[in-house]
């Protein structure tokens, strides 16, 4: 069976297993005060080009999600996304379950653009019974997007002055970090994600680890007692180095970037391949992520040999679905794939 359902089923890069291996005997200090945790955060600093930045390791998306936006804001308070952003639709109400709400705005292509965040604001705050509500005080977007769209430079900019211009803290889910900045015609670097927002995370899990998240505070204002928070949420791994050591590894020698670009590579190839065949796309993703139109009868033949993630209904013989290619994807099996379809 191929899978190509999400980017993380398979183990780890093997690099990083070799360090685990190599590793495994030694005795360290435990909740990522190790040596190898600080050898990451140094190595993630000088990636991010912010070195007074405060990095901190977690287990997984959702839980560094809500741990990150209950450590910021205060009861009252809520955090602004787009309908599909991971937080609203894919989190099982774990923003809500924290005591937050998530106040929605309509997503374009999976982004959030910066006049409807500057409107939604002015529109709440004119209210003159606005603090009988839930009070907006966060911004949370996601590069790349649940629809595999990348944010430009640009886009990302004028989102940063918005919130900034309304003092609050923008967070950037990078989940698929790795795999937004290599997409193709991507003008954002990981210095520019750093300098734009407050907070953001680098995904591991999703990107050549087998778990972690790194979170970036750039504004560190924002890291009083989180790692008390952070303990509070079950969310410190006592056994700190095994996130430490795999981002230790991965951002030695650019192995993070050039795993990514491989797997956007993988899914221009299938997605040129299939445009060839006369395939229609549910959306135009530049990165990891390809939602392809199929007709339900070619989707049960393909089932049999292939695991997708069913997007959508795009009508009663139609359904988009999503294939992610992963650091491990190979040539060979976007070969079969092409193939089959």
């Amino acid at each position: 069976m191929i899978r190509l359902a999400c980017d993380y089923q398979e183990g780890c890069h093997p690099k990083i297993l070799e360090k685990l291996i190599a590793t495994n005997l030694e005795s360290t200090v435990g909740y990522g005060f190790d040596p190898y945790c600080e050898s990451a955060k140094a190595k993630i600093r000088q990636a991010c080009q912010a070195p007074n930045a405060e990095v901190f390791f977690l287990v997984g998306g959702t839980q560094t999600n809500s741990t990150v936006i209950r450590s910021i804001l205060r009861p009252c308070e809520g955090v602004i996304a787009v309908t599909s952003g991971h937080i609203n639709g894919h989190e099982a109400g774990a923003i809500e379950f924290g005591g937050h709400k998530v106040l929605t705005l309509p997503a374009h292509d999976g982004k959030m653009s910066a006049e409807d965040l500057e409107r939604f604001i002015k529109l709440t705050f004119a209210d003159a019974s606005f603090e009988h509500g839930v009070i907006p005080a966060m911004v949370y977007i996601s590069q790349s997007t649940e629809t595999g769209s990348v944010y430009s430079l640009a886009e990302l900019t004028a989102i940063s002055e918005v919130a900034h211009r309304h003092d609050m803290p923008l967070f950037i889910d990078g989940a698929r970090l790795g795999y937004g900045l290599a997409s193709e015609g991507c003008d954002v670097t990981l210095a520019d994600i750093a300098r734009l927002a407050d907070v953001f995370y680098i995904g591991g899990t999703k990107v050549g680890a087998l778990l972690g998240e790194a979170v970036v505070f750039t504004n560190t204002a924002y890291t009083k007692h989180f790692f008390t928070i952070q303990k509070q949420s079950g969310a410190v791994l006592a056994k700190g180095r095994v996130i430490g050591i795999q981002f230790d590894v991965l951002f030695t020698d650019d192995l993070y970037m050039q795993i990514s670009r491989h797997a956007v590579a993988m899914a221009m190839k299938l997605k040129e391949a299939l445009k060839a065949k006369g395939y229609q796309f549910y959306s135009e993703s530049p990165s990891n992520q390809q939602f392809v139109i199929v007709d339900n009868e070619k989707l049960k033949e393909l089932e049999k040999s292939v695991q997708v993630s069913h997007w959508c209904a795009v009508d009663d013989s139609r359904t988009a679905i999503r294939l992610c290619t992963s650091w491990a994807t190979t040539e060979e099996t976007i070969d079969q794939v092409i193939e089959m379809l």
